[in-house]
């Protein structure tokens, strides 16, 4: 078990651990609780470990964990009164609750950039489809006509609120929990906020108990990335059955499919579907999170810990493989607009615009409307060859005492899907006036957010680079 916890931690942590060392002396130093002498030869210490061979070094028994590993190679190098100076004011506690915080941090913003990616191609492949019109669905059958923009500024909007939960997430993370100790903090004079700078974190956390026991961070990390999990596995199942032979809408790149050892013929979809699978294995990964850390106790555990280190990383690996493969899959989607088109015209999904256009032009109850149309549906099939105008005067009698007067042409026109979607400008509506709206707003959000990462992400950059030179001053 320790082997397993050495081998992760070094994959994980060791970055992380060092920083952290480095920030905590030079704390301590500028604190005065550790002589610039000592400082020096710490850092001196530190600066010689060779974290290759640390990585490479096989676990045997001799120390518990990475720390301690870290720990003897210090002594090593400065010996055990001078190295034993820089665990003053803190708790292996401590330290390993802001390992896994920064370790996160660098999680979040990884599923974030990946989802920006996405949007990006969602947005080019909706821009280039305003007028590919498309019939949507609702509980699995033909519904009304829409457009291939209007679907995925649907998908858009979504992963904006997931960029959103992100966001907020990473702010839940980025607290130092450095100086809470074992759990009650110290009596030595340490400054939590130098060391919360040092290492990139926005400040430190607060309670000092809460600052071990808490795992409501994680926990949030990981379920705004479920959430957008499982929104994605919804898109990609659509796109899994718009790419069938039977539906035909979507074809993926020749990179994205894969062939049939025996059957010439094929173009699997593979790409999306191991998408599903990654996306549904993250998906079952968090929940396993939430799972071990549930009815765990309200303090220092190790189920919040070592253990469960690695399945947090299998999320947010897992999920970010999903996430990239879709938005490189449909980068190289086309559509077959005319198949798309003729699908809509079909099966009478665009008949809501008769009862509506009965509505505005001659003042019906919509009620009234609505059976007028299901009139017009059921004669149809009754006689394939009855001509609209006939149907709908002889139902308009029928039912509201005067035959209403249409043209053939009049109602084709108005029974089209493309007049179906042109009269739908609401606000969040199919009309290219409203896709052009939405999709220039989802542009600008984009560029918020990508400026969001890019300077979070120099943040973090910064404080290494001032750590460093913080430590070369010791």
């Amino acid at each position: 078990m320790l082997n397993e916890n050495f081998e992760d931690a070094k994959r994980l942590f060791l970055d992380p651990l060092m920083a952290m060392h480095y920030a905590h002396l030079a704390m301590l130093e500028q604190c005065g609780i550790v002589s610039p002498d000592d400082a020096r030869a710490i850092r001196d210490g530190l600066d010689a470990i060779d974290l290759q061979a640390v990585r490479a070094a096989v676990f045997d028994g001799k120390d518990e964990d990475l720390f301690y590993h870290v720990e003897r190679l210090l002594v090593m190098q400065c010996g055990k009164d001078v190295a034993g100076r820089l665990h003053t004011a803190r708790s292996r506690n401590d330290i390993d609750m802001t390992l896994f915080r920064m370790r996160q941090r660098q999680y979040v913003l990884t599923v974030f950039h990946a989802a920006l990616a996405l949007r990006e191609n969602l947005i080019d492949l909706a821009a280039r489809h305003q007028d590919t019109v498309l019939a949507l669905h609702t509980h699995t059958q033909p519904a009304q006509p829409s457009t291939v923009a209007h679907y995925m500024l649907a998908m858009i909007e979504q992963l904006e609120r997931d960029a959103v939960r992100l966001r907020a997430a990473f702010a839940t993370t980025n607290r130092c929990p450095l100086g809470a100790c074992a759990i009650t903090g110290t009596g030595f004079p340490i400054d939590r906020e130098l060391t919360s700078r040092l290492l990139g974190f926005d400040g430190p956390t607060g309670n000092t108990y809460g600052s071990i026991a808490t795992v409501d961070y994680q926990l949030e990390n990981v379920t705004a990335t479920a959430v957008l999990l499982a929104g994605l596995g919804r898109f990609v199942q659509d796109m899994l059955l718009w790419c069938t032979a039977e539906f035909g809408y979507l074809r993926l790149g020749d990179g994205f499919v894969q062939g049939s050892s025996i059957m010439p013929q094929k173009r699997n979809p593979v790409a999306l579907e191991h998408a599903r699978s990654i996306g549904s294995r993250a998906l079952g990964e968090a929940t396993a999170v939430l799972i071990a850390l549930h009815n765990t106790p309200f303090g220092d555990i190790v189920d919040s810990e070592d253990d469960l280190a690695p399945l947090v990383d299998r999320v947010f690996h897992d999920a970010t493989r999903a996430i990239t493969l879709v938005g490189a899959a449909l980068a190289t989607a086309t559509f077959d607009a005319a198949c798309l088109e003729r699908r809509a015209g079909e099966g009478w999904i665009t008949i809501t615009e008769l009862a509506d256009t009965l509505v505005r032009e001659h003042g019906l109850a919509f009620d009234a409307a609505h059976a007028i149309a299901r009139r017009i549906v059921s004669g149809r099939s009754a006689n394939p060859a009855a001509r609209l105008s006939g149907l709908v005067a002889d139902a308009s009698q029928d039912i509201v005492g005067l035959a209403i007067p249409y043209t053939e042409e009049a109602l084709v026109t108005m029974l089209s899907p493309r007049h179906f979607v042109e009269v739908r400008t609401t606000h969040g509506g199919p009309a290219r006036s409203e896709t052009t709206r939405a999709l220039a707003g989802s542009r600008q959000v984009l560029k918020l957010d990508r400026q969001w990462l890019a300077d979070t992400s120099a943040a973090l950059a910064h404080a290494t680079t001032r750590l460093r030179e913080r430590s070369a001053q010791l």
